[in-house]
């Protein structure tokens, strides 16, 4: 069986969301059939890989994979000059058969090649440009030496947004006869911060453990704390009850096999909700910085955010 990613990556440009104006400028190369060398640039998720699949099958029709008009080949599997002198060649010198008289070539994480590679892979552009179109996709797009830039159409994709995830969560999880709930949108969308390809797999991943998928389901399939657990942590800090704080620290580190990592970011994510201003906030999270650096400079980790959360409490700050 498919992973979900896989099972429901769009097929078409209409299938793809919240890149509106990139789809429309695709949609109007396709119309006039003059197709330039084009740069997909943006965060991973969001959908470039996809779009060029689909791009492909709106130009060339369904069978494009089979008729050997589209390639795509992943520059960080193989990122040295060879496979620009070899593989890339080999694909653009050959005449397609086609009515459009040219192929598509879909070079993924593009901006894993090293500079030779990319210096060879600009000359190899221009010299087969009458029977190759070259899609560049990229995460980073100032990883791509400007040579290279400044011979395509730049396309920026950004990330989707909390509604786009929401919407294509539910459609998967109707299919797939999960129930998820709207705090576990909230948990997914947190996690993974307009990556489609990532919230699908935590979706995914969380169906494995219950056909429920709600917030705590999530964070359980993530290794994360429980939202609550890290607030009433920070409650008991505040109210007094310092001992009762400890313990659920030596909990969490001792029982429940959570990192130190784990717990700081879940720590920095509450920090933002608390009632309280904005210089208290900053004092925050300027300490929890601090316990992050001497963990990563080897300090013991119990005691470093049981200094954290003593400071908490001396603060006295009203968490509402």
């Amino acid at each position: 069986m498919l992973p979900w990613v896989e099972k429901y990556r769009p097929k078409t440009l209409d299938e793809i969301v919240n890149q509106e104006d990139v789809i429309a400028s695709l949609k109007n190369i396709i119309s006039t059939k003059s197709v330039p060398h084009m740069l997909f640039t943006g965060p991973p998720g969001t959908g470039k890989t996809a779009t060029a699949h689909a791009f492909a099958h709106d130009l060339y029709g369904a069978n494009y994979l089979s008729d050997g008009l589209f390639v795509e080949i992943n520059a960080s599997d193989e990122r040295g000059i060879d496979v620009i002198r070899e593989r890339v060649k080999t694909y653009a010198r050959s005449v397609p058969f086609s009515g459009i008289g040219f192929r598509l070539l879909l070079l993924d994480e593009c901006d894993q090649l090293t500079d030779a590679a990319q210096h060879a892979f600009r000359r190899t552009m221009e010299q087969f440009s009458n029977t190759c179109r070259f899609i560049l996709a990229a995460n980073y797009s100032n990883r791509i030496i400007e040579p290279i830039q400044s011979r395509c159409v730049v396309l920026r994709f950004k990330p989707l947004t909390k509604d786009a995830v929401g919407r294509a969560l539910t459609r998967i999880a109707e299919n797939e006869n999960v129930k998820i709930s709207e705090s576990g949108v909230d948990a997914i969308y947190e996690f993974s911060l307009g990556d489609m390809r990532k919230a699908i797999n935590m979706l995914q991943s969380a169906a494995t453990i219950s056909r429920s998928v709600d917030e705590k389901t999530v964070y359980t399939v993530m290794g994360h704390i429980e939202r609550g657990l890290v607030r009433r942590m920070i409650d008991m800090s505040v109210s007094g009850d310092f001992k009762g704080a400890r313990e659920l620290l030596r909990e969490l580190i001792y029982l429940n096999g959570v990192s130190p990592s784990d717990i700081i970011s879940s720590i920095s994510r509450e920090i933002y909700g608390l009632q309280i201003s904005d210089l208290d906030k900053i004092e925050l999270v300027d300490a929890l910085g601090e316990t992050d650096f001497r963990i990563a400079s080897g300090g013991t980790p119990e005691v470093q955010l049981l200094a954290f959360l003593a400071k908490l409490a001396s603060k006295k700050v009203m968490v509402r």
